[in-house]
């Protein structure tokens, strides 16, 4: 047995490929011969990238610089026989590796639930009988019968048709069904003229048919295209590098801060082992160690808000990915429209007819009889079924189904139609003369309906239906008036079909000749009610939308104009510009013109593939949108690659970084708002944590150098560090953001996360902390005359409450310090209340006070530290208020 042969299948006959398949048409495979082959050439399933280990997702959570670093520090105490310090160490990995671990497990397998298809079957003959079967079983040879509704299980060539059509919309890009025949075509025959073949994933919209398997899996056009998915290199999300690069800068500001105090102690005459244990804990609290947790909880917190839209993130930095989108390309075909066809108007003799948008209630009057016998022809030269109503079962051509819709919404009956005007004879749609027939009982005649390709259609008519109900001759004038309004509604994006007639004494006359025409009908794939207002959406934030899709330009500028692209003229490449063209060798000017175009049209796969490449290298951050396989490649390719969940094949969701389950491009804007509020309140909880630990590391180092007491013991700062900083980062993770996220222009993609205005803020919040902190324990010492223990109380109850404090001073400098996003976060109160709750735990429980070695500090030393922790934040907010770079580089779309 030969499962190729020297011609492709579609350039020889059937009876050839059965023969090479050593099958037959008639009884197809016997069973243990079916077997035997599944045994040699596998299952009918494409190669699925493997899923998340428990073991991979664990050690993911420990893979980041500042766990090393902590973890370092750890077996530092431990070295010292500081057991005490190196638990306490341990425990804040453990918190931050679990909640890290729980909240990446949970979005990886509610991913792995969502894309678990229902299984398709397949009706094949096998043994001369046929049967249902599951179509992972298809093997090459296999004889399957295909019905209107079926999705093609494996790659056919078809053996027998009869009216056959098919939906290649996600191999070719192209809405309209494809009528299909047994003859076969060239060997050079593209895709989408290879009419002797029915490919995998594709849908029967039409007719019924039967063809053998010729390809299954990884053969498959579509395995094919899996492949290039497979070899198309993933970017590295922008947070994960920015992430990064904070850490390794970490590493470097923690130890050069922790050896210059131990530095300072020494020379100050401080025991050696003392030193090298605060420089361990002051190593420990430089490092905001609930960075990569509390990125982990805001990014999951994204995920599960765009679960709530209806986006599912395949993966958590997905989300911030996309509110650092500069452009995004979309699809055209169930995307941005509704990938399905709607009557939009019919062109009479002397009358253009215009129906109701999608938003009306679609019923509307029959003007003359000119509209009724567009009506009526339509609906009876129609194999589709509508069913009685719109919950009813739909199958068929969609345009076929729109022409159904628009005769019931004019009201008029199909059934009583068919009833009245029984069919007598069906003369399938006929790829070359690109229309079909019916011929139909009408009292002592019969009656001819037919409906195809405007132009041919036309050519068979003489005569024309008039106003008055009269049939005249079609002079050539009037042929030219005709032209020209088909010319008008293509460039228009409008398809057309033409409807014609004629009474006949008999059923043996030719169908297609002497026609009277009626008129022609005009059908739009609608643009999806929420397109528009998400277009305007992004072109507020800043973010280009570009349609690339592989329908005709006419109809893609149509499309692109009305759901509001570009601005004014639209700019369209048609991909026979594009296609062959070479990153390294393109010219300057065919580069500046594609970062221009507002549409491309008619674009192979490896040119998708290509589009997106440029744009990332003119340092875009590129979103794309799609549902087809011949998309794949490219969402993989692309910074986020943006799946269909409910037209999407298995092959686009795979490669994708985020899955819309409505497929709505609205959601892929409240995604991208929630991407920017997310990098928004990583970048202030980083600032927050930052300018705290600073702070801890400063009141230290400042005081031994300056030969004062040491003001915090070791575990005084470990505790401080987990209590103080953790949970109010937390809270700012989880912040919703303000109003005007979506009103100022993406960032920079080479934006850090922590830019230089930012370490300026660090340093001004992190710098009134130690003040206010130093101060206090100064006068604890000299105004107050408090021995040393108590006045360290006074110093770690004025570093705690300052810290809790300065939650307030990462608020968006535009907003009103007592109403905006921070203090409207009700987490960040439920934060402060804890804190507060911990802080007086530590002071007023006699084992807990005992192990942090806080000694009471007086009501005179309290109320100290309660009226010094206030000066940071009355600082904070002064530079708020009057630093123009703070205000300007702070709260752009932040809390």
């Amino acid at each position: 047995m030969h499962t190729h042969s020297h011609s492709p299948p579609y350039a020889s006959s059937p009876e050839e490929q059965a023969r090479l398949l050593g099958t037959d048409a008639g009884t197809g495979l016997a069973p243990e011969d079916a077997a035997e082959r599944l045994s040699t050439h596998g299952p009918n399933a494409l190669r699925r990238q493997k899923p998340k280990s428990v073991a991979l997702i664990l050690r993911h959570q420990f893979a980041s610089v500042i766990v090393w670093l902590l973890a370092g520090a750890a077996a530092i105490s431990f070295l010292w026989r500081d057991v005490a310090e190196g638990v306490a160490i341990i425990i804040v990995l453990l918190i931050n590796g679990i909640i890290g671990f729980v909240t990446e497990l949970r979005a990886a397998r509610s991913m792995e639930k969502l894309i678990q298809l229902s299984r398709l079957h397949a009706r094949v003959r096998r043994g001369g009988r046929e049967r249902m079967i599951d179509a992972y079983d298809l093997v090459p040879g296999d004889i399957v019968v295909l019905e209107p509704g079926d999705v093609v299980p494996a790659d056919l060539r078809l053996a027998a048709v009869s009216s056959l059509e098919a939906d290649e919309s996600v191999l070719t890009g192209e809405s309209h069904a494809v009528a299909k025949s047994i003859e076969a075509v060239g060997s050079d025959a593209v895709l989408g003229d290879r009419f002797c073949m029915a490919y995998q994933g594709t849908a029967i919209t039409k007719g019924t048919g039967e063809g053998i398997v010729i390809a299954t899996g990884m053969d498959t056009e579509i395995g094919q295209i899996s492949e290039m998915v497979q070899s198309a290199s993933g970017e590295v999300a922008p947070l994960e590098r920015r992430l990064d690069m904070l850490g390794r800068k970490l590493v470097w500001l923690t130890v050069s801060l922790a050896l210059l105090t131990i530095g300072a102690g020494i020379l100050r005459g401080f025991d050696i082992a003392t030193m090298i244990q605060i420089g361990v804990a002051l190593a420990v609290a430089a490092v905001p160690e609930g960075l990569p947790v509390v990125a982990t909880l805001s990014l999951a917190r994204g995920l599960w808000r765009m679960s709530a839209r209806n986006a599912l993130i395949r993966q958590l930095s997905s989300v911030e990915t996309l509110g650092a989108t500069t452009v995004i390309l979309t699809d055209k075909t169930g995307t941005l429209t509704e990938n399905r066809m709607t009557v939009v108007g019919y062109l009479l003799d002397g009358l253009d007819v215009t129906l109701g948008t999608q938003d009306d209630t679609g019923a509307f009057e029959i003007a003359d009889e000119r509209l009724a016998w567009a009506l009526r022809v339509g609906a009876l030269c129609n194999t589709a079924e509508a069913g009685d109503g719109p919950s009813d079962e739909r199958a068929g051509d969609p345009m076929e189904l729109a022409l159904i819709a628009a005769a019931r919404d004019a009201g008029i009956d199909r059934a009583d139609l068919r009833r009245r005007y029984p069919e007598l004879t069906e003369h399938a749609f006929d790829p070359a003369r690109k229309m079909m027939a019916m011929v139909l009982e009408d009292g002592r005649h019969h009656l001819v309906a037919v409906k195809g390709a405007a132009e041919e259609v036309m050519a068979l008519c003489t005569r024309v239906f008039t106003a008055e109900g009269a049939e005249v001759a079609l002079e050539d004038a009037a042929r030219q008036d005709w032209q020209r309004r088909i010319t008008g509604a293509a460039h228009q994006g409008l398809r057309l079909l033409a409807l014609a007639m004629k009474r006949v004494p008999g059923a043996g006359v030719d169908p297609y000749g002497d026609l009277t025409l009626i008129g022609l009908v005009c059908l739009r794939d609608p643009i999806r009610a929420d397109v528009s207002d998400a277009v305007r959406a992004s072109r507020t934030a800043g973010v280009r939308v570009v349609m690339v899709t592989g329908d005709h330009a006419d109809t893609a500028r149509a499309i692109a104009s009305a759901a509001g692209l570009g601005d004014g003229a639209l700019e369209v490449i048609d991909g026979s510009a594009l296609r062959g063209i070479d990153l390294d060798t393109m010219s300057d000017e065919m580069r500046a013109r594609i970062l221009r175009a507002d549409v491309f049209a008619r674009l192979d796969p490896a040119t998708k593939l290509t589009l997106v490449s440029v744009y990332q290298r003119a340092g875009h951050v590129v979103a794309m949108t799609g549902d087809g396989v011949n998309d794949a490649p490219a969402l993989k390719k692309a910074d986020i690659g943006i799946a269909m969940g409910l037209r999407g094949t298995e092959v686009a969701k795979e490669a994708a970084h985020m899955i819309l389950r409505d497929d709505a491009f609205s959601t892929v804007i409240a995604a991208m708002r929630q991407g920017r509020v997310i990098f928004q309140n990583i970048r202030q909880f980083v600032i927050y944590l930052m300018s705290c630990n600073v702070s801890e590391v400063l009141v230290v180092g400042l005081a031994v150098g300056g030969g004062l007491p040491v003001p915090l013991l070791p575990l005084q700062i470990l505790y401080l560090n987990l209590v103080t900083d953790i949970f109010p980062a937390f809270a700012l993770g989880l912040g919703a953001g303000n109003e005007q996220v979506m009103s100022q222009p993406p960032r920079d993609p080479k934006e850090p996360i922590i830019a230089r205005p930012h370490w300026w803020q660090i340093a001004v919040l992190g710098g009134s902390i130690t003040l206010a902190t130093l101060l206090a324990f100064g006068l604890a010492l000299f105004a107050l005359e408090l021995a040393p223990a108590p006045s360290v109380t006074v110093a770690f109850v004025t570093l705690a409450l300052a810290q809790i404090w300065n939650v307030f001073n990462v608020r968006d400098p535009s907003t009103n310090a007592l109403n905006n996003a921070v203090t409207r976060n009700p987490y960040v109160w439920g934060a402060i209340a804890l804190c507060l709750g911990l802080v007086a735990l530590a002071l007023w429980q006699p084992l807990l006070a005992e192990i942090l070695q806080l000694d009471p500090p007086g009501k005179a030393g309290l109320g100290l530290a309660v009226a010094m922790s206030l000066v940071p934040l009355v600082i904070g907010q002064i530079w708020i208020r009057w630093m123009p770079g703070a205000r300007h580089r702070t709260g752009r779309g932040g809390q």
